[in-house]
């Protein structure tokens, strides 16, 4: 049988591995590089990911790809320190002196926030669908922890649209986020970059005799006298991992779009820290980018030779003009930074770089066959109410399973 997986990313690329050997695949993916949104651009004798990436510890598909590619053993298990900028002044959140020590919150407010903490990963999420992140906060901790804490978060990652995000996601996100010691959060990160993850996973598809075609969109999906036509290719079956909004609109399909919001990640290169030891560092103070995240506070200098610094900011329509200039230029100033101290920088950006969680997202998800199209990836069921690189890896495993079962009945 004759099978098409449309997109490159984690999810499509895993679906097409647990296909290869037994049908004839083939995997178009648009850009020139495999990985999506763990793509990662090479620096002299580095590669770094166009997106800041780790995973956690109870990422259990996920580590079992990276064992089964033969990958584990770059698998790092490193420490990632956290604070707030407010006022143009950085204030760690690592350790419970520097939680005490934040001028922001009271006494009170820390133990609200703290206990939500301990309890988050014992919460029934789906019980919180129609609830908003909004309303959850100021009903359970109040209107000082959602305006000193969480607003500016949820403004950062979701601008405009933040009052309408469901607290599943954001409980989802604390519980993920609470596995942390007085040294940071506990979190994985591939040695030389999950590039190594993504080249092994193309290695091995390849392989298994499976085509992975790049610098290959997909304009037209079709139905076929006996199955399917890709951009005039017959196929059995079509697994697209393009946000339905896209499939629908090139497969000519009635299939209900799920809220996306577009990324602008900026990375850089500099000759000396910034934010203070800090990882993640998130951003109080109005700026055209929501977080500082210092990779070589996470993961080691000596790796690089210089220091990784990325400026994440999200996006609902279109990026306003000369962004690049504006974001590059705000970090100088706001950090200190003369132009000459910047090594090197790349903007990436993408318009669909995940689902906006709003509420009642989660039965508005697509089924993994719409119309006798298979469709998976951020949108899925398993990256509900947060998208991950498991999510995705659970995905692809289980649109080609359904896949499978199809052919075969």
């Amino acid at each position: 049988m004759k099978i098409c997986v449309v997109g490159g990313g984690l999810c499509g690329l895993v679906s097409a591995l647990n296909l290869a050997g037994s049908h004839q695949i083939d995997l178009f993916e648009r850009r020139p590089i495999a990985g999506g949104c763990l793509g990662s651009y090479r620096i002299d004798d580095y590669w770094i990911e166009e997106y800041y990436h780790h995973c956690f510890a109870g990422d259990a598909r996920l580590l079992a790809l990276i064992e089964a590619l033969g990958v584990a053993d770059r698998l790092e298990w490193l420490r990632g320190s956290t604070g707030y900028c407010v006022d143009g002044t950085i204030h760690p959140l690592t350790s419970p002196t520097e939680i005490l020590l934040y001028p922001h919150l009271t006494l009170i407010e820390k133990a609200r926030l703290g206990l939500l903490t301990l309890r988050s990963r014992g919460l029934d999420v789906s019980a919180l669908d129609g609830i908003t992140a909004e309303d959850y906060i100021l009903d359970t901790l109040g209107a000082g922890i959602y305006a000193s804490f969480f607003e500016p978060l949820l403004k950062s990652k979701f601008g405009d649209r933040r009052s309408e995000i469901s607290a599943a996601w954001l409980i989802s996100r604390i519980a993920i986020r609470s596995d942390r010691g007085t040294g940071g959060e506990r979190l994985g990160y591939i040695r030389g970059g999950f590039h190594h993850l993504i080249a092994r996973l193309q290695e091995e598809i390849e392989r298994l005799g499976a085509t992975v075609m790049l610098d290959s969109p997909v304009g037209e999906i079709r139905r076929g006298a006996d199955g399917w036509l890709v951009d005039g290719k017959d196929y059995d079956a079509v697994i697209s991992t393009l946000p339905p909004q896209v499939t629908a609109e090139i497969a000519g399909m009635d299939i209900a779009p799920v809220p996306y919001q577009g990324a602008a990640c900026m990375t850089l290169a500099l000759d000396r820290d910034v934010t203070d030891g800090i990882y993640w560092l998130n951003m109080k103070d109005a700026a055209p980018y929501g977080a500082v995240v210092s990779h070589t506070n996470f993961a080691p200098l000596e790796w690089y030779g210089e220091h990784i610094v990325y400026l994440a900011s999200y996006f609902s329509s279109r990026l306003p003009e000369d962004f690049e200039a504006t974001m590059l230029a705000d970090f100088c100033r706001r950090f200190s930074l003369s132009a000459e101290e910047v090594r090197w920088h790349r903007l990436a950006v993408d318009p669909y770089a995940g689902p906006v969680y709003t509420t009642g997202l989660r039965d508005r998800l697509p089924a993994y066959e719409e119309h006798g199209l298979f469709l998976a990836g951020m949108f899925s069921p398993p990256n509900y109410p947060e998208r991950s690189m498991n999510g995705s890896v659970v995905a692809g495993e289980e649109v080609a399973r359904r896949v499978l079962a199809r052919l075969s009945g």
